[in-house]
């Protein structure tokens, strides 16, 4: 049985790419980011966090010149993009796939990144970062993946621990909290390696 995750988050700088890489390494899965909005690509960086003799990065189905929200860069790279062009690469090993900024990032005038992750039929981690709001941003992130009717596969903290602040994230969603990442001074591939164990662990 393949092991298939999508990894998302409360916002753009919550930690997406590092998890990515730690579940990859995880699971010697291979990646692939479906929409890429500017450079260097979330690719590029996981590419250089992992073990490639196991797993592969694969090709993005859109890269779009323009570090913005995917709708905006679309415009401008005059690229259409729509949910239904979507589908899962094709692989026989597991896969983890990450999405761009948070669950309601618009694609379109009509759909967003939560829409994508309902349209592939992936579990969903949570990845939340603990700053002042994010609480807030993690809930409504929650409220709004319940809503939408995808799987919660559970939730990662990720950064500097805020103990008050995942106690009340834990007992209002109920959620398996899947991994906690500290903040470290460095990131690379013995990093990911170590969480990357904890993370079997847990999941066993």
């Amino acid at each position: 049985m393949k092991n298939q995750y999508f990894i998302t988050a409360i916002g753009t700088d919550s930690g997406k790419t590092l998890i990515s890489a730690i579940f990859v390494e995880a699971f010697k899965a291979d990646y692939w980011k479906p929409v890429q909005a500017g450079f260097p690509t979330d690719s590029e960086t996981i590419s250089s966090l992992i073990n490639q003799e196991y797993s592969q990065v694969l090709p993005e189905k859109i890269i779009l010149k323009t570090p913005a929200s995917p709708h905006a860069a679309a415009v401008i790279d005059q690229v259409v993009l729509k949910v239904s062009d979507f589908k899962l690469p094709d692989t026989s090993n597991h896969l983890i796939v990450e999405g761009a900024g948070g669950i309601l990032v618009p694609l379109n005038d009509e759909e967003t990144m939560g829409d994508l992750m309902k349209h592939l039929n992936l579990p969903v981690v949570l990845v939340s970062n603990l700053y002042l709001g994010s609480i807030n941003h993690t809930l409504l992130s929650f409220e709004h993946l319940k809503r939408i009717g995808v799987n919660i596969a559970g939730i990662i903290f990720n950064g500097p621990p805020n103990i008050a602040s995942e106690s009340v994230i834990e007992k209002i969603t109920k959620l398996r909290v899947l991994l906690r990442v500290k903040q470290e001074e460095k990131v690379d591939h013995e990093v990911v390696k170590k969480y990357a164990a904890i993370l079997r662990n847990n999941l066993l």
